[in-house]
């Protein structure tokens, strides 16, 4: 199966997010911002970074990008999108998930291991793991603190749409500890920590983030 990865200027994580790919078994595909062409590819990821520097707010921009366009119409027909981190809010910004990214509520830039509960295994990307399990995976933002209106969050809740919840601290205040969430159809879905930096033994703090990527290609398999 092909995943492809956008990048966009000022992405960090494109190459992080392709190895992840690859470990999991997967074909990556690079993808670039300014050409609409997914190039065939069965579901894409939104890596973390700063794209185009986050001008106006994070993710602002890079909504309009060409790869978008093509991307935003695919999402609303099932295509499976992953965005992380700065991808989360990319996909906050155009409306393919309700909500938004905000600064951090103690203000300051946090890096740091995080551990997550699973709330959703329902997602093309949460397949492969258990309900309720607990990982652990780098976070690494300024602005994460997800927020809604309580109608939005009453209605992700309702229907299961809160795939993962910080666990043993908030590192940056999101409103209810939602560290990320899914659309209603399960095929997009935004994360603000980091999985593809938790895939290898050796760099990570575990391999508990390989599940994300593995679960989508279990899920093209068996569509």
């Amino acid at each position: 199966m092909r995943i492809g990865v956008v990048t966009f200027p000022g992405s960090l994580d494109d190459r992080d997010a392709l190895r992840a790919v690859t470990l999991a078994g997967g074909e990556a595909v690079p993808l670039w911002h300014a050409d609409p062409d997914l190039k065939q590819t069965d579901a894409v990821i939104l890596p973390g970074g700063f794209s185009y520097g986050d001008y106006l707010r994070a993710g602002a921009i890079a909504r309009f990008a060409p790869a978008m366009a093509t991307l935003i119409d695919a999402a609303k027909d099932g295509f499976p999108v992953l965005g992380i981190c700065n991808g989360f809010q990319v996909l906050c910004e155009s409306h393919l998930l309700p909500g938004a990214l905000r600064r951090n509520g103690h203000l300051h830039f946090r890096c740091r291991d995080q551990k997550l509960r699973v709330e959703s295994t329902r997602t093309r990307w949460t397949q492969d793991y258990e309900q309720n399990q607990e990982i652990v995976i780098p976070v690494k933002n300024g602005e994460g603190a997800y927020v809604a209106d309580e109608k939005t969050l009453d209605e992700l809740e309702a229907n299961g749409q809160i795939v993962a919840r910080y666990a043993g601290g908030n590192p940056n205040g999101s409103v209810r500890d939602i560290a990320g969430i899914s659309n209603k159809h399960g095929n997009v879905v935004g994360l603000m920590p980091h999985p593809e930096h938790a895939t290898e033994a050796l760099t990570g703090p575990s391999t508990d983030g390989l599940g994300f990527f593995t679960s989508v290609l279990r899920a093209l398999v068996s569509a």
